[in-house]
């Protein structure tokens, strides 16, 4: 009977059904993705987007949620709780992303495998690192105990350590202080340490008056948007801020509750230091080729390593192209690029090669203020890459109560772009 339906089909039949068991058995190129924040979760989303589903796309994330850096200093100032920055992976898996909650302990180049904790072994054909920034501990000999950083958090990557912190604030009495270290740049989200102060000094001055913020910064000035952050230092928290540039840590003393500086030793009821950073640690084990021991150095039209052909990485453990911040925005941006070069290459098609891309950095000064930055960066072929652009982007005049609700407008954009599967 199949013979003689066979028989009965014409040549353009035969060919279809040959197509189709072509298609059939060819094999997807398949993406790991080490990380899921902004830059590995919008680079597992666009690839299935853009390739159609014909590239399979696996993302190892550890957390099973996804908890924003940006916004948490509203919840550090008791304005948001954690739940309203937290969001889960559902619509990536909704797009055909395979959500893998492991750790990623190693990655073998030569087998091109990805090993997870519990023994699992995951192939590639390309393999994303978007492993975020570990803190360097090891320049403040004090921190190395757990309960040293629990007297010293940084609450730098929101989640538990965001709630401690949130937590010690409410329980410090007014006329407490609270004392803020900031490592030199470069760090992520250069503007977030100062929003952080600003907000802190918002609910200090609605529930604890005498209370006083002490900005202590190893940079010669205030890192990001100087001149709208000392504006409204000036306006709003005249006799509440105090700010002292040129303040490298040097060591804390977890019996004393001191912080150790060059000249002094200073006491504070409430400690936030915030370490230096550097790629994490599975990027760092793996040999990459980075610049100043820190960052992994990238050609910049397909993100892929320097050193180490099939793996690319993106987000803020990359060596920044010059004035390119450390943020969710340009995490995000970075992940649509290698996505966009990924599913060109796969399909043997040639990448784009001027791409362009943005940032946009929203900084509350107070519960209904905020202001931004915005920059826009070109690839330039001659120097492998990206410049910014002359007189794009720019700088608030001052913050408002409008560029407020753009900050959260922006804040839900983003984390849409990034995890939900409506596009």
């Amino acid at each position: 009977m199949r013979r003689k339906f066979l028989k009965t089909m014409g040549g353009g039949a035969l060919a279809l059904l040959a197509a189709c068991a072509t298609r059939t058995e060819r094999v997807m190129p398949r993406v790991v993705v080490v990380g899921g924040g902004f830059a590995g979760a919008t680079v597992a989303k666009y690839l299935r987007l853009w390739s159609r589903g014909e590239v399979a796309v696996t993302l190892v994330e550890r957390n099973r949620q996804f908890v924003s850096c940006p916004v948490s200093n509203l919840v550090l100032a008791g304005e948001r709780s954690l739940a309203d920055i937290t969001l889960g992976y559902a619509g990536l898996a909704q797009l055909g992303v395979e959500v893998v909650h492991a750790q990623a302990e190693r990655i073998d180049p030569g087998k091109r495998t990805v090993l997870l904790s519990g023994g699992l072994s995951l192939p590639y054909d390309r393999c994303v690192l978007a492993p975020g920034v570990d803190f360097i501990n090891e320049d403040i000999p004090g921190l190395a105990s757990e309960a040293a950083q629990r007297r010293f958090p940084h609450a730098y990557k929101a989640g538990a350590q965001t709630v401690a912190l949130r937590n010690q604030l409410a329980a410090m009495p007014d006329g407490g202080v609270y004392a803020l270290s900031i490592p030199r740049i470069p760090y992520v989200c250069p503007p977030g340490p100062y929003e952080r102060a600003s907000l802190i000094a918002a609910y200090f001055r609605r529930h604890k008056p005498r209370s006083k913020v002490l900005i202590l910064d190893a940079n010669d000035g205030v890192a990001s948007k100087r001149p709208l952050f000392l504006q409204a230092w000036a306006e709003l928290y005249p006799d509440l801020i105090d700010y002292r540039p040129n303040m490298p840590l040097r060591d804390v003393d977890a019996g004393s509750g001191a912080a150790i500086f060059d000249f002094e030793q200073l006491q504070a009821d409430v400690w936030n230091v915030i370490p230096a950073q550097r790629i994490g640690r599975i990027a760092r084990e793996l040999g990459l080729k980075l610049a100043n021991g820190r960052w992994a150095e990238v050609d910049w039209l397909t993100l892929e390593s320097l050193s180490h052909p099939g793996i690319h990485v993106i987000g803020d453990a990359t060596f920044a192209a010059p004035l390119m911040p450390k943020s969710g925005h340009m995490a995000n941006q970075q992940a649509k690029v290698l996505a966009a070069a990924l599913v060109n290459l796969f399909a043997g098609r040639q990448i784009n090669p001027r791409p362009k891309v943005m940032n946009t950095c929203y900084s509350f000064v107070s519960f209904e203020q905020a202001m931004h930055v915005a920059s826009v960066f070109d690839y330039d072929a001659e120097q492998a890459t990206f410049l910014s652009v002359a007189k794009s982007g720019g700088l608030s005049e001052r913050a408002s109560e409008l560029e407020a609700g753009y900050a959260h407008a922006w804040a839900r954009n983003i984390w849409a772009d990034s995890l939900s599967a409506v596009h």
